[in-house]
């Protein structure tokens, strides 16, 4: 199956180098592009990608508000925010806002085509030490999740492994049981505290308090 992206960035060089990037490999395919946060909307709609490469700099609609508008579409698809500085605090705001991920700008190529497959696939966390490191910037334990106090034992172990980027496989390993039992685990994570993915479920961590990013 081909994944469909769009790319987001008002940067031109920046939009052609990661189309070229893509559209080399046999399983990608770059369906449209946008200048601005703005333009996005529209390419997303027409052309209903997999995923979308989110700049979080750009200059009439950022690339968090875009991700925001993303996510109330119907079928929205998977946001993967572009960045030139991993500590960049408006990524941090990206994730909160509903992004799958986040990759550097510097990113080597086959590292990004694997990371549109990862977040795609939604089975692991892209950067787990930097995210930890975003969190740990910030208060700690403030938030009220209401869905974390519902955790049974065997989930809240699969929430922190989560935290540290395991995938579903590594987690089964870590915890002697089978993918499907985890996969199960991870859906009634995510269905609980109402996240739309394992990185909202990881930012509700450590923003709950469940998990110190700092530990």
């Amino acid at each position: 199956m081909t994944l469909r992206v769009v790319i987001a960035d008002d940067e031109d060089l920046i939009r052609a180098g990661l189309r070229i990037i893509l559209d080399a490999e046999p399983d990608l395919s770059v369906v449209g592009e946008a200048a601005d946060g703005a333009a996005v909307i529209p390419v997303v709609r027409r052309e209903r990608p997999d995923v979308v490469l989110m700049d979080v700099r750009m200059p009439a609609l950022d690339g968090i508000r875009a991700t925001e508008l993303l996510l109330t579409l119907d079928e929205p698809p998977k946001v993967l925010v572009v960045t030139t500085f991993e500590n960049d605090d408006h990524v941090y705001d990206a994730l909160r806002a509903g992004a799958s991920g986040f990759l550097l700008k510097r990113t080597r190529p086959d590292d990004l085509a694997q990371a549109v497959r990862l977040v795609a696939a939604g089975e692991s966390l892209l950067f787990p030490a930097a995210i930890r490191t975003l969190a740990g910037r910030r208060p700690q334990g403030t938030a009220r999740v209401p869905g974390i106090d519902r955790l049974t034992g065997r989930e809240g172990d699969v929430l922190r492994l989560m935290t540290r980027g395991l995938s579903n496989q590594e987690i089964a390993a870590e915890l002697v049981v089978s993918q499907e039992t985890v996969k199960t685990h991870v859906g009634n994570v995510l269905a609980k505290l109402g996240a739309r993915d394992r990185t909202q479920a990881v930012i509700a961590a450590y923003e709950s308090g469940f998990v110190s990013p700092t530990a």
